[in-house]
């Protein structure tokens, strides 16, 4: 191994230039692996830092380690003051509780509303021994967040929110907020319950998606994060946009945020799916029909979702159903953007953005000859290919939360808790149909399970026998294996350009970058 500290010697030894390379090489270097303690550190040395596949990830030498080590503990010193600061002068009441749901940490504004001295031991208390009427230890044991729920503190009805703290796939604690101000949300709360009302009953009755949002839209794991920052960089264009993913995993609804964010938003959203129109009355569905064309053609004709979709969006599901000769037909209103009716002549123009979805691999269709080569590049110049249930699980207690008030309202059924355990049930099952079978089995155990929690008894017998969890590491692989397949989509995407693709991406390009040496990516 040849190092700096090798070549500066061989300088000061004054080796020959002609005399051969490997004098001045180490002859047995020291590998060190990323895991390893300081003190395997050679003082003088440079050593080589191998990763646990083998490969050698680079020099390392002790001095540098420990600058960067007094440089972070510096960072994270000015951190933890700058976070005691926000958490002591914040007017809200914060209190934070450990996986046991024992107080760690409370502030002085909640202390006094609580009438608890400063000099008074709470931490290390049970909560539920120290806050009247709290729900944080529930949040501790099923990972639901709670969110603007009135509590009885005091004698006086205040408004909580309950979040809990994750690391991993594990529940490390639980943070709840105790709102002194908003008094407007407060009594507004207090009025819908004085009038019979739960927050279940205000769940919008407006059609589905109609109000969908990127803020709105549930979830918060690297996954759902990465794709809600390229869906709202598409939202931005007209370019064509299609949605990738298994059946269940939202397509619809990414696709109405899209639009709802879009300077489109006041235009019409027309929808189709293409696989419920028989072949025969696809055309005139897509592209209307003049009267006479047909027999029982309407009389005076009828526009096509082409039509009415003018300056707003149209929205083709199940595209890969699309038949073969609909295909070419689409491609010319794409390059034309005009569409001529069933039985017309004349060539209506239009201005309408295209989005699609399908569960199907679509380049593998193109070599099958199943589907069009020139319409799949048409259709897809941005590529939003959403993650599976399975690949963001902890998602799971935020949309229980965000579920289960509309399915009680929907069936006019009491809302129900889960228990931890059938929480981790939830977690474990593998979810062969994402969000749409994880709502068939909440409406489920909504309708059929006894009391007011949820009992892993009262599960479907495939979720009971769902295994725990895997290997973190096996997660964290499969993870990362998602994240460099799409860095390479959106790579060539961009035609190689690392900036543009870093924007796609919504990263740093040197973030862009140590991700491209990292996975090996070829550019």
């Amino acid at each position: 191994m040849l190092t700096p500290e090798r070549l500066r010697k061989a300088e000061r030894d004054r080796v020959e230039p002609d005399n051969p390379i490997p004098d001045a090489y180490v002859k047995e270097p020291v590998f060190i692996e990323d895991h390893d303690p300081l003190s395997t550190f050679p003082p003088e040395e440079t050593a080589a830092l191998v990763r646990r596949n083998g490969q050698i990830a680079g020099l390392l030498k002790r001095d540098t380690v420990l600058r960067d080590l007094q440089r972070l503990r510096a960072e994270s010193r000015l951190n933890e003051e700058i976070l005691q600061v926000v958490f002591e002068t914040a007017y809200e009441g914060i209190a934070v509780v450990d996986q046991h749901a024992n107080i760690v940490h409370m502030n002085d504004a909640y202390r006094s509303f609580l009438g608890i001295t400063p000099e008074a031991e709470v931490i290390g208390r049970a909560v539920t021994d120290v806050i009247d009427n709290t729900q944080l230890h529930r949040v501790v044991e099923t990972g639901i967040p709670e969110r603007a729920q009135t509590q009885v503190i005091q004698g006086q009805k205040m408004i909580v929110h309950r979040i809990p703290i994750w690391r991993g796939d594990e529940i490390t604690g639980a943070i709840g907020m105790l709102i002194f101000e908003g008094v407007s949300e407060l009594y507004h709360i207090l009025e819908q319950e004085a009038e019979g009302k739960t927050l279940a009953e205000t769940a919008k009755a407006a059609p589905e998606y109609e109000d969908v949002t990127f803020e709105n839209m549930v979830g918060e794991s690297h996954a759902i994060q990465m794709m809600k920052s390229r869906a709202r960089k598409a939202s931005r264009t007209k370019a064509t946009v299609m949605i990738t993913g298994e059946s269940g995993t939202g397509k619809e609804v990414f696709a109405k945020a899209i639009r709802n964010m879009s300077p489109r938003a006041k235009g019409p959203y027309v929808s189709i799916n293409c696989a419920a129109i028989p072949d025969q009355l696809l055309e005139a569905e897509l592209f209307g029909f003049e009267e006479g064309s047909f027999t029982g053609a309407k009389k005076g004709g009828q526009s096509g979702k082409f039509e009415q979709a003018h300056k707003g969006t149209l929205f083709l599901d199940e595209i890969g159903d699309m038949p073969l000769h609909m295909q070419t037909k689409i491609l010319r209103v794409l390059e034309e953007e005009a569409v001529v009716r069933v039985g017309g002549s004349q060539m209506i123009q239009l201005d309408v953005r295209i989005i699609t979805a399908t569960n199907q691999n679509l380049l593998k269709k193109v070599e099958e000859g199943t589907f069009r080569k020139d319409l799949y590049y048409r259709l897809n110049v941005i590529q939003l290919e959403l993650p599976t249930l399975r690949e963001r699980k902890e998602d799971i207690p935020a949309l229980v939360q965000h579920y289960i008030p509309k399915l009680a309202y929907k069936h006019s059924l009491e809302q129900k808790t889960f228990t931890k355990e059938a929480m981790q049930k939830l977690r474990s099952y593998e979810w062969p149909g994402n969000i749409r079978e994880l709502v068939n089995v909440l409406e489920q155990v909504l309708t059929l399970a006894d009391g007011t929690a949820v009992e892993v008894h009262d599960l479907p017998h495939a979720v009971q026998a769902a295994a725990e969890q895997e290997p973190k590491a096996m997660l964290h692989e499969r993870k990362e294996s998602r994240e460099k397949s799409m860095i390479e989509t959106v790579l060539e995407e961009a035609g190689g350009n690392k900036t543009k693709a870093a924007e796609q991406l919504g990263i740093h390009r040197t973030t862009l970058h140590k991700k491209i040496k990292r996975y090996s990516i070829e550019v």
